[in-house]
């Protein structure tokens, strides 16, 4: 059978065609350097052929992203291949065989939640009734006055990072141009939040790397030095990444600098519970600005405390002035939440909302929150007698002991802690920051040795 080709049939339809082509041709250059046209013309014994080229991407523009410094540093963790690896990068509690831990409790409300058979419906925007309730009391106190006077708005969001990303759509909607005010360092994640709202920031002073401690002097001086009308934003406990808090009497005075300036304070509250081990000590920077009457913001996270990292249950909370504005507030929380992600999961709400709704789930939680606290706190007296028994330099270890919560920041540099990933296969994230979640006593002496070695005879 004969082939027909494009001309024989119609000329003008092939010149047409042409045109077509190269008009696509053209097209392509449009998005870049230019590309092979989608189609290639070629003659043969009077016949145009069509050849398929290589299509072009229209996504040729778009750049590879970094790797995140955190979650990059489990990724690099699970290529090595040495025995003595350790991964104190990620902020995940660790049994003492360093392997995950699914809380007692959790399973026995899950169990509970099976029992009952409750169905997986959609939640309402604002979340779990019972959860929003329960995570409000355990922020300001069951019998807290603002609660009774309904001065709060909740919503559930998911975790601690959809809860601050809410509250920066938050911000940037009704407060245009206002700042917020970032520790240096902090969280990784929160500079990424709020450039992603819109939102601009600046830093305040926190870490000293002379003394490995608070630089109060400078964090009052910069939040003294910022634009009236500010938010603050604060680690209600266990900062991280320095595990350095304020002590009460440093928490008044910067409590008094922001009711000066009119502030807004916006805590990050992502360990209550879990720092300390007692859920109402480690709220009481968060208290402490409520009893004075101030309106502030205040994000929560159950991925510590409760152990559902995967879960995504947290809550943004917004304390005002009057009931009538919390309504108000709630309704624009809502707002903002639906178009994000509908409304949040129910799993992980249902799971807080049951043990703390029943007295002996929330006892025995206590309990288990206790236990993780504790053993990261024994790990971390144990990680200071190795460095102080080791380090013939007679080096000053001590502000190891005076850190607090799963981090600790060790003061060393970018190269240094190169240096304990290169040689002693330890990864950590590039500020020096460890977490001794991931920390087990057996490790300690190594762990030590391994500092002392990048301390001293790296630059």
């Amino acid at each position: 059978m004969a082939s027909i080709s494009l001309s024989s049939i119609c000329p003008s339809a092939a010149l047409s065609f042409q045109e077509k082509c190269k008009d696509k041709t053209k097209s392509s250059v449009l998005f870049g350097k230019e590309k092979q046209p989608l189609y290639m013309k070629t003659k043969s014994r009077g016949r145009i052929t069509m050849a398929v080229a290589v299509n072009t991407s229209r996504f040729d523009n778009i750049t590879m992203a970094p790797p995140d410094p955190i979650l990059g540093v489990s990724e690099a963790f699970k290529a090595d291949t040495s025995d003595m690896k350790l991964n104190l990068g990620v902020g995940a509690y660790r049994t003492e065989e360093l392997q995950p831990y699914v809380l007692k409790v959790v399973k026995k409300a899950e169990n509970l939640m099976l029992e009952r058979g409750e169905n997986k419906e959609y939640l309402p925007i604002e979340g779990l009734a019972a959860f929003n309730k329960a995570t409000a009391e355990l922020l300001f106190g069951a019998d807290n006055p603002v609660l009774h006077q309904q001065r709060v708005a909740t919503i559930q969001g998911l975790s601690g990072t959809g809860s601050l990303r809410v509250a920066a759509a938050l911000i940037e909607r009704y407060f245009p141009g206002a700042k917020v005010l970032i520790s240096s360092p902090t969280w990784g994640n929160h500079k990424n939040i709020f450039n992603d709202a819109r939102v601009p920031w600046s830093e305040y002073r926190y870490y000293d790397p002379k003394t490995v401690g608070l630089d109060f002097d400078g964090m009052i001086a910069d939040i003294k030095a910022a634009p009236d009308g500010s938010f603050v934003l604060l680690h209600g406990c266990a900062h991280n990444p320095t595990g350095i808090d304020p002590t009460p009497e440093q928490w008044e005075k910067i409590a008094d600098v922001i009711q000066e300036k009119n502030h807004i304070p916006f805590f990050d509250v992502a360990y209550q519970g879990f720092a300390s081990g007692s859920l109402d000590e480690d709220a009481s920077s968060v208290r402490l600005f409520a009893a004075r009457g101030m309106e502030l913001l205040v994000a929560q996270s159950y991925s510590k405390n409760l152990g559902l990292y995967a879960e995504r249950v947290g809550a943004i909370n917004v304390l005002c002035s009057s009931a009538d504005a919390a309504v108000r507030v709630k309704s624009q929380l809502k707002r903002i939440a639906r178009p994000m992600y509908s409304n949040p999961p129910v799993h992980g709400a249902r799971i807080v909302a049951n043990v703390v709704g029943n007295p002996d789930f929330f006892n025995e939680w206590k309990e288990e929150m206790e236990m993780m606290a504790g053993r990261i706190k024994s790990v971390r007296q144990k990680l200071y007698n190795n460095l102080s028994a080791k380090d013939k330099s007679r080096k000053d270890w001590s502000f190891i002991l005076e850190q607090i919560g799963m981090f600790s920041f060790t003061g060393l540099n970018k190269a240094q802690s190169d240096n304990m990933t290169d040689k002693w296969h330890v990864y950590m994230t590039k500020d020096g920051r460890i977490s001794l979640a991931g920390l087990s006593a057996a490790k300690c002496e190594y762990l030590a040795d391994a500092i002392i070695d990048s301390y001293h005879n790296v630059s």
